[in-house]
């Protein structure tokens, strides 16, 4: 079952980070990359890394992701 889980969330990482490369609208990649994050973050609470579980879950789900939607916010949302 836990092999199962594993699997699945490579699966979303990897789609996720396809989605952010594909996707045209700005603000949509920033939320995906957000999602990317926290999934990561759970990726290495899974490896028993909670430091580095929680650095990302703060600096890359949290604190990049508001900064991401702050800038997309002062441009135009589509390249």
């Amino acid at each position: 079952m836990i092999e199962f889980f594993n699997v699945l969330l490579v699966i979303f990482l990897i789609l996720s980070a396809l989605a952010v490369e594909r996707t045209k609208d700005l603000l949509s990649a920033v939320i995906i990359f957000g999602a990317y994050s926290f999934m990561m973050a759970v990726v290495w609470l899974l490896l028993r890394s909670p430091d580095v579980a929680l650095t990302e879950a703060a600096i890359g789900a949290g604190v990049t992701t508001l900064l991401f939607v702050g800038l997309v916010s002062r441009t135009r949302r589509w390249e």
